[in-house]
């Protein structure tokens, strides 16, 4: 099995790499589209509103965390949970930039 080198790429590629894993599931999706509509932290019902098992749910938060797209504020005995609106200006920023790079009118495959 292959090993992942992540550090043969510049921090810049690794970073980019990770904020795309924030979008790379349907279930984080949901999470990130839920705490966006909500304007607000979410505590507690994210589990009832993706009707979702709570592992499950548990398991992509964790990775959104560590990501840093969201962060979650202990509110015993609940954690709520927001967007961290610096890193999303980050990842619109970096995905924006990225993207900017090619050219449609550049495309080799016609």
């Amino acid at each position: 099995m292959g090993v992942t080198k992540t550090e043969i790429f510049t921090e810049q590629q690794n970073r980019i790499a990770d904020l795309a894993k924030a979008f790379s599931h349907p279930a984080r999706v949901a999470i990130l589209q839920l705490l966006i509509s909500r304007k607000a932290c979410v505590c507690g019902d994210l589990v009832d509103e993706l009707e979702l098992a709570q592992a499950t749910v548990s398991q992509h938060l964790k990775e959104l965390k560590r990501i840093g797209i969201i962060h979650g504020e202990i509110n015993p005995p609940r954690v709520c949970y927001c967007i961290n609106p610096v890193v999303w200006a980050e990842a619109q920023q970096t995905f924006g930039s990225l993207l900017d790079t090619f050219a449609l009118s550049e495309s080799c495959c016609n």
